[in-house]
Order: structure tokens, then C-alpha cells, then sequence
């Protein structure tokens, strides 16, 4: 199976890596600063997991792409999510699957809008790692996996290619037969901690220690209301794994839109936080989640008014 992997960062390149180590035959579209840096350094990844020093990486760009790909995996940041799509479309064949690991569901519509719903499959990235300034991926922690699975019954469904060429050592890769409900689980949690962080602008701990514990507890309680109402009710289990790190003593946890907005970074606020609060119905309140946004959206406006026309 032929793999393209749109861009090197944090999560398409350290799941590229670990594929392109197990043999499998995988290529990055990246672009031209990447590229070089790529050129220059190769695929790096420092993980608790065990490191990659992968110095020839199969490279390709928008401009060069011609030949179709048997699975495309995309895992760009929302913002960029139209761009990405311009950049890869000449690659997706009739047989061609694309995976997108992006929070949220927003991107399911845009996708499924240009390539059709049977090549658009659901999925999901549960892991912690960053990009350094030199472009080497630093893994954070020891979680790494994949949820996936087919978003349309039938035999155009059928995905066991793909679980097949997911299945190398490195990280876990699991075929999931309801993968919306695990795509809504996980919109509630990152919707609620980067809610939480973002608008305390600290870290779960500093916020618990500040006696501040009911804001985590109701953003999670909105953000599962408002999954409720679509129809995808969180199980027990998500919901208390969520709200055990959202309320842990000590924690240093923060979202990466925090960490991003430290930086002076773009945001997925709309994609992540806005596109969650639209979906709720005139029967859920979610004041909480609101006020986050609006504080969202301010960081935003400020950011474009600073960087000037």
C-alpha cells in the first residue's frame, strides 16, 4: 500500500516515521522549508518509546504530486485545512482512502464535499508531541495510537488494507467499528481542556489549587451535553477519564491551544470550540463554553490587529 502523509509535523510525521521504520512504503508532502529541513537533518524522533533517526525520507510537494495513493493521511491544522486539500487532491484516486486525524468533525464535511463520503473515513490521533525549532518531533508521554474506521456501510466500507498497513510495532492502530462516537468522545474532552486552559490560562493543577475546580467540571458537563443532543452520548468510561485529568491535583496538563497562544500562535478556536458550540440545540446551555470562545475570539482579533495589514 502506498502511504502519503500530508506534512512532517508533530503527529503526521512522528506516525509517518514509525510506518516509513516498519518498511511500509510512505511518502511526505511537505513544503518547500520543510523539505530542506528534511534534506538537511532527516526524520527525527525523540520518544520514551524508543528514538528514529530516518535520514532519507521519501519527499514529494503539491507541485511535483502526480502518481494516486492507496491511503492519504491528513493531519494538518484546521486553518490550513483548505490548503492541505489543494495540495494533495491530484494524488486521491478512485480507490484512494483518506484518513484525517484533525479534531473535531468540521473537516469531515469539507472533505467529503471534494473527494465523497466513501473515500472519507473517520479518525482520531491520541498523542502528546511537539515540533522543536531544528524539526525534530518530541514525544510527549507514552500514549500513541490510532482509532480509525469507515464512516459508510457496505463494501465500500471495508478498511482491512488499511488496518493491515496500520499494524507495525511503534504505536497502537485500532479499526473501530463506531468511529463517530469515539471522534464526538474526543471532541468533548480537547473542546473542554482547551476551554478550561485557554480561559484560565494555566495549568489543570494551578487551576485546581485555586479552588477554581467547578469550571473544568462544567465545561466537560456542556461539552457532553452538547454531544447528547447530536445524538453521540459519552461513554461512562471517556467521561471519567476526562474528568480525572481535567481535575488532577499537581497537574501540569494544558492544552496545546494554550501552549500555542503562549506562543503567539494561530489557534483552532472556530474548528475545535466554535463548531462545537453551534452544534448544540436550543435546549442545551452552554455559557461557560461561550465565555471561553468569546475569550477565543479575542485573542484572535488582538493577533490580526498586532501583525497589522
Amino acid at each position: 500500500m502506498r502511504i502519503l502523509i500530508i506534512g512532517a509535523g508533530a503527529i503526521g510525521g512522528y506516525f509517518g516515521a514509525r510506518l516509513m521504520a516498519a518498511g511500509r512504503d510512505v511518502t511526505f508532502l511537505v513544503r518547500e522549508r520543510r523539505a530542506q529541513q528534511l534534506r538537511r537533518n532527516g526524520l527525527k524522533v525523540t520518544s520514551p518509546l524508543g528514538d528514529l533517526n530516518l535520514p532519507t525520507p521519501a519527499l514529494t510537494s503539491a507541485a511535483t504530486l502526480e502518481d494516486f495513493y492507496d491511503l492519504v493521511i491528513l493531519s494538518s491544522k484546521a486553518y490550513d485545512l483548505e490548503a492541505s486539500i489543494d495540495d494533495f487532491a491530484a494524488g486521491v484516486g478512485p480507490n484512494s482512502r483518506v484518513l484525517p486525524l484533525l479534531n473535531g468533525l468540521r473537516h469531515l464535511d469539507v472533505l467529503d464535499a471534494r473527494f465523497g463520503a466513501h473515500r472519507v473515513l473517520g479518525g482520531l490521533a491520541r498523542i502528546s508531541s511537539t515540533l522543536d525549532a531544528d524539526g525534530r518531533i518530541h514525544q510527549l508521554g507514552t500514549f500513541n495510537a490510532l482509532a480509525f474506521g469507515p464512516r459508510v456501510p457496505g463494501p465500500q466500507g471495508n478498511v482491512d488494507d488499511v488496518a493491515d498497513a496500520l499494524q507495525v510495532s511503534g504505536f497502537d492502530a485500532h479499526l473501530s467499528a463506531d468511529i463517530l462516537h469515539e471522534m464526538w468522545e474526543k471532541w468533548v474532552f480537547i473542546a473542554a481542556a482547551a476551554a478550561t486552559t485557554t480561559l484560565m490560562r494555566a495549568a489543570v493543577g494551578d487551576i485546581i489549587a485555586a479552588g477554581a475546580q467547578d469550571i473544568p467540571v462544567g465545561l466537560l458537563q456542556e461539552c457532553r451535553s452538547i454531544a447528547a443532543a447530536n445524538d453521540f452520548v459519552p461513554r461512562e468510561a471517556a467521561m471519567n477519564t476526562g474528568l480525572s485529568i481535567l481535575t488532577a491535583p499537581g497537574s501540569l496538563f494544558t492544552a496545546s491551544m494554550l501552549r500555542d497562544i503562549e506562543q503567539g500562535a494561530r489557534i483552532e478556536a472556530d474548528h475545535i470550540v466554535g463548531d462545537l458550540l453551534r452544534r448544540s440545540t436550543n435546549t442545551v446551555r452552554a455559557p461557560l463554553l461561550a465565555t471561553a470562545y468569546a475569550h477565543l475570539r479575542v485573542y484572535e482579533a488582538r493577533r490580526k490587529r498586532e501583525a497589522g495589514p
